[in-house]
């Protein structure tokens, strides 16, 4: 028996630590889960979702590439994927066809180009915080959209003169103000309520590339931009700005003894040395995690805005102007000692401790293309390019999003389990191939009848 186990069959432990440690154990053994599949082609042949498809590529969510997905807060049952070619489908996670070697999920519905709809790539999808009936979305054709996720139809459009690479709308808060980090160096801040744009948020030198709101404070705002910085914004201040992280502080502006002793301001200062793509608060609103040009991932206290100096190694990829989330794993999975974080690694998922760095393991999505050089020199094209991550609630379970149009599910899985699926697929192919059966039986008797002769040794 498990220790967790026996020590909760002898009440040792509360039901709450055997909880965390099982959650813990399954996140741990998290690994890509092939014979889970996504099929977004419009019109399916009669038997495809049965067909023996032996290359992933030969099954696409968004032919074109995937560029973002998000997992509504509530069920954990719908997900959203928005494509290259600015189609959105919605698919549902409990509805799939089974054969015998796949789990094929087709869009319960989609929204493909028309008049009303976007024009160009989508670049961030989100689900309305209070209510999975609908949901966000903004594209490079400058848009913010709200579409009824029922019928994926938009029901009212904004047009930000600029191109869009991500928005944000609080999880917590009253009022309905969705941050639009866009082309311009200032936020557009537009409320849902009104339907006007209220006001920017003037500070950045150049592009806003992530944009992020405390889980715990409604008005307060996280933006990165290509000018390296990182703001904390107060939405109610006039001036706006809080002040910008800076990479060479240790220390923070709460002073020396985090009370505010000798404490200063700062408005100077980089969080990266290139555009900073990525920005995501930990669920408990304590640390923003941020990501860069520079290939680093830095954590901050917010509380002081001090650098808190993980070092995550040098194995970090981030060349990408488009918006590179990290996945923060919620603390009710893994415990509060117990951070991860999965980083889209391009095509790989690296998997860290959140705190102190560490690598815990690298997850090659199946099928993996090799990095191809393509025309100009210099530059390379990631054909398996992981673009978003995101957590299924409710769930030890995690989905990705590739540029060649595939969406891959990660799951627990043992190595018992990978043993047995194993022996499943040889026992299929065996039973498809007479021949290979033949000569695996021969095989065998062979072995077999070496093992049953008796070894002398003189």
């Amino acid at each position: 028996m498990p220790p967790d186990l026996f020590g909760r069959a002898l009440g040792t432990i509360s039901p709450q630590v055997l909880q965390r440690a099982e959650t813990s154990r399954l996140l741990h053994s998290i690994q890509a889960a092939p014979g889970v599949r996504f099929d977004g082609s419009d019109a399916p042949a009669q038997g495809a979702s049965s067909r023996d498809v032996e290359d992933e590529r030969d099954v696409w969510a968004h032919q074109a590439g995937v560029n973002c997905l998000t997992i509504d807060r509530f069920e954990g049952r719908y997900m959203l994927s928005g494509g290259a070619s600015s189609s959105i489908h919605l698919w549902d996670l409990e509805s799939s066809e089974t054969t015998l070697k796949h789990y094929t999920c087709h869009p319960a519905a989609r929204s493909n180009k028309s008049s009303t709809s976007h024009k160009f790539g989508i670049t961030h999808l989100s689900f309305y915080p209070f209510d999975s009936l609908a949901f966000l979305s903004t594209s490079y054709d400058h848009n913010l959209k709200i579409y009824a996720t029922e019928t994926l139809t938009p029901s009212a459009s904004f047009d930000l003169d600029s191109v869009v690479y991500s928005h944000a709308l609080s999880p917590i808060a009253d009022h309905l103000l969705v941050a639009c980090a866009t082309q311009h160096p200032a936020i557009r801040l537009v409320d849902l309520r009104s339907g006007a744009s209220t006001h920017s948020l003037v500070g950045h030198h150049g592009a806003v590339l992530s944009v992020a709101w405390s889980p715990v404070d409604e008005y307060i705002l996280a933006s990165g931009g290509s000018d390296g910085t990182v703001r904390l914004w107060d939405v109610r201040r006039s001036a706006g700005s809080l002040g910008v992280m800076d990479l060479e502080d240790s220390v923070g502006v709460g002073g020396e003894d985090g009370l505010g002793m000798h404490a200063r301001s700062r408005d100077r200062g980089v969080a990266h040395v290139g555009a900073c793509n990525g920005v995501v608060w930990t669920d408990d609103g304590k640390f923003l995690v941020t990501a860069g040009h520079d290939e680093r991932v830095r954590i901050w206290d917010v509380g002081v805005g001090a650098n808190a100096l993980a070092h995550f190694g040098p194995i970090i990829k981030n060349t990408h102007l488009s918006t590179l989330l990290p996945l923060v794993v919620p603390t009710c999975v893994g415990g509060p000692r117990d951070r991860v974080m999965f980083y889209p690694n391009e095509k790989e998922i690296l998997m860290f401790d959140l705190v102190e760095g560490t690598l815990f393991k690298r997850l090659k999505a199946p099928g993996a293309a090799v990095a191809q050089a393509s025309g100009s020199a210099g530059q390379r094209n990631i054909r398996n390019r992981v673009t978003s991550l995101a957590w299924r609630v409710g769930n030890v379970e995690m989905y990705s999003a590739h540029s060649d149009g595939v969406i891959h599910a990660w799951k627990p899985r043992t190595r018992d389990e990978i043993e047995l699926e194993k022996e499943e697929a040889e026992h299929v192919d065996d039973v498809d191939d007479p021949s290979r059966k033949r000569k695996r039986e021969a095989l065998e008797e062979v072995f077999r009848d070496l093992t049953r002769q008796k070894i002398t040794f003189t």
